[in-house]
């Protein structure tokens, strides 16, 4: 069974930084895409982040871009999402999402409970 645990959102002011954590089980890590999308109230997903854990090929939306990282600790099968620069329009639940062969973290086939990030102005 294909398990995505998100851990790491919370409250920060306009500015700040969070660090998410995705700990994936279920499944050969290095086979499949894993990413984050997030989704504020309103409104659609939006496809966050994505990394290969095989290849280490990255994927950003362009808002992100330059503030956001992601990386894979593939001895842990965990993927991180720091965030950096933090805007209250960054405002979301974020959800850790895997799929074998889609890169777009919005059609991922498997995806978590997901996690609130919070930015105050």
């Amino acid at each position: 069974e294909v398990q995505l645990v998100e851990s790491g959102g919370g409250v920060v002011q306009a500015g700040g930084s969070l660090r998410l954590s995705c700990v994936a089980s279920g499944f050969r890590f290095e086979d499949f895409a894993i990413g984050w999308f997030r989704q504020a109230p309103g409104k659609g997903r939006e496809g966050v982040s994505a990394i290969s854990p095989n290849d280490g090929r990255t994927y950003y939306t362009e808002p992100v871009k330059g503030r956001f990282t992601i990386s894979s600790d593939n001895a842990k099968n965990t993927v991180y999402l720091q965030m950096n620069n933090l805007k209250p329009e960054d405002t979301a639940v974020y959800y850790c999402a895997a799929d074998p062969y889609r890169w777009n973290p919005v059609f991922f086939s498997y995806k978590g409970q997901g996690t609130q990030v919070t930015v105050s102005s």
